[in-house]
């Protein structure tokens, strides 16, 4: 609980430091007719002792996964954070930094943003990685729009199970820009038709869209997806989970020309959803269509190494019909998380992370389809996440296994689907595993 001096006597002086003669005069270009004309109706005045209990106790009727064994996925998850990097980024001169304008004195800002960048550049087998966009979802669709701008195209094909909140941002920005081509591949076995996503794939094809592992954790043919992409003259984006990448192929490896994903499983926590950070990176040949900033290194005037906001393709630095994105910011905070995370675990560490779930997760599935009345939805390969055909509606089970202080996973009923979305992390023991299972068995 933070300390924050506000007495009567500073109000006066921040007043009239900014030429105010009083708190009505600071607001008067506010109309009264939207004025609050009543006191808040808050509690009454109380002493820090009881102020700091019943703000505990208000805290203490939410439920989070340090009071839960969370089973929750579908784009946030539940991964162990280590202890040195909320120290690291607490430190003063990274949790107050606000955006590296004047190179001079943001170096270490921009010396944290580059280090990110070359670091995803390794993750994702790409050539450049901008500083971050807002989010998975919006990642994606800047990509979807750059790609369009690229190609002169203007129509989009989802080859896969995309996330359905990723499909709804992305028609979204597709509408704003007065574009709604937007064909999604039928499914097979939970995955992408390869056939049916080469009929229709076409000269009016800007870009094919795969999301790897797709929304259900199954792993999508990305390689005979890129091919078909590759050979109608539309770009290759590839929305890759950045975790699963310590296991899987990189998106550069087979081919991808943009690549994007949600950064949340590098160390940020899940934070009843957000912030968050887009990760996005291209191949060399797109450098210059790339939304947002971009951070480089060069030499002073002494030879000394510096770093410079390099290209900043955006509205607010160049002509707005020259823009290639309206982003105004990124998520240097979260990248910094999510750097760190990174350098912390290593290559190895990342390895053992991804196996560790992925393990777990088969073990999982095992035990659940073992059960009487449960299934796995689909056969295919998957990642740390699987749906599972319940006997019962996923919502009852999902309110029923509460009691057991258990999230049990997503409710694809949401989205008009049938079954339970599961997601395994290398932070659930066999003990909690074995434990979901019988629970499970116990339901019946």
């Amino acid at each position: 609980m933070s300390f924050i001096v506000n007495t009567a006597a500073e109000r006066e002086e921040m007043l009239k430091a900014i030429g105010a003669g009083s708190f009505d005069e600071l607001i008067r270009d506010i109309p009264e007719e939207i004025r609050l004309k009543k006191p808040l109706d808050l509690f009454p005045p109380l002493d820090e002792p009881r102020v700091r209990k019943l703000l505990e106790s208000l805290a203490s009727a939410n439920r989070s996964t340090s009071d839960y064994v969370s089973f929750l996925g579908a784009g946030a998850y539940d991964h162990f954070i280590p202890a040195a990097i909320g120290t690291i980024v607490s430190r003063s001169e990274f949790y107050t930094a606000y955006t590296p304008y004047q190179a001079e004195i943001s170096q270490g800002t921009l010396q944290a943003i580059y280090e990110y960048q070359s670091l995803i550049c390794r993750l994702y087998g790409m050539d450049v990685a901008n500083a971050s966009m807002y989010d998975g979802a919006t990642a994606l669709a800047e990509a979807v729009l750059m790609a369009m701008n690229i190609t002169g195209r203007h129509q989009v094909v989802i080859a896969g199970k995309l996330h359905p909140n990723n499909t709804a941002v992305l028609k979204t920005y597709l509408e704003a820009a007065g574009q709604e081509a937007v064909v999604e591949n039928t499914l097979e076995k939970g995955i992408g038709s390869v056939d049916t996503l080469r009929e229709i794939v076409s000269g009016s094809t800007a870009a094919v869209v795969v999301q790897q592992p797709n929304f259900y954790g199954c792993i999508e043919e990305v390689e005979a997806i890129g091919a078909i992409a590759r050979e109608k003259g539309a770009l290759f984006i590839v929305s890759a989970d950045p975790l699963s990448l310590g296991a899987l192929a990189s998106p550069g490896s087979y081919g991808a020309d943009i690549a994007v994903g949600e950064g949340q499983p590098l160390g940020s926590a899940q934070s009843f959803g957000g912030p968050y950070l887009g990760i996005f990176s291209v191949k060399q040949d797109y450098v210059r269509k790339i939304p947002g900033r971009l951070v480089g290194m060069t030499k002073d005037r002494d030879g000394k190494d510096g770093f410079i906001l390099t290209l900043q393709t955006r509205e607010q630095h160049i002509r707005r019909e020259k823009a290639t994105s309206n982003i105004c910011s990124n998520q240097a905070l979260n990248a910094l998380q999510a750097a760190v995370y990174l350098s912390l675990l290593g290559k190895q560490g990342l390895q053992e992370v991804a196996s560790q779930s992925a393990r777990k997760a088969y073990y999982l599935a095992q035990k659940i389809a073992g059960i009487p009345g449960f299934s796995l939805k689909f056969s295919t390969q998957f990642f740390r996440e699987f749906v599972v055909e319940t006997p019962v509606a996923a919502s009852s089970i999902i309110e029923r296994m509460l009691e057991k202080q258990v999230f049990a996973g997503y409710d694809l009923s949401v989205h008009g689907e049938t079954g339970l979305l599961v997601a395994v992390t290398e932070k659930r023991t066999k003990e909690e595993l074995d434990s979901f299972a019988d629970a499970l068995a116990a339901l019946q």
